[in-house]
């Protein structure tokens, strides 16, 4: 199985985010535990990287961070048919149009976030790390 990662629960995982950090580390661990290849797209490591060089006023520690997820996830690349793909999908927001397109091309099961709202109408199921680690 493979699933793919908002940048929102990575967020909340490396900064400890609460009330989110319990379950979307333990669902990140669920997935790895249970050999499930974890994706991310490679424009949220940008994202990524971007909150966490604001949140640690340090773009070395941020960047410290960044590798520190390349041991356990895959990026996986955001291409130009992911960019027409996301323009046809009724999907109000854009850059989530790009991850469901991104999934679906990468054959991912789930997309694993915290806002399901924003996933309404996506082609790849959206859960949340709570539901991830009820099945």
């Amino acid at each position: 199985m493979k699933i793919l990662i908002d940048t929102n629960v990575i967020l909340d995982i490396i900064q400890k985010r609460e009330p989110f950090f319990a379950d979307s580390y333990q669902a990140l661990r669920k997935a790895i535990e249970s050999n499930t290849e974890c994706l991310i797209s490679a424009s949220a490591a940008t994202d990524i990287f971007y909150m966490l060089r604001r949140a640690f006023q340090s773009p070395q520690k941020a960047k410290e961070r960044i590798e520190q997820l390349s041991w356990i996830v895959t990026f996986a690349d955001v291409q130009g048919s992911d960019i027409h793909a996301a323009l046809s999908r009724s999907m109000p927001d854009f850059e989530d149009a790009v991850v469901d397109a991104v999934a679906e091309r990468s054959g991912a099961s789930y997309i694993l976030t915290r806002n399901l709202k924003d996933f309404a109408g996506s082609s790849v199921p959206a859960i949340t790390p709570s539901e991830f680690l009820k099945k």
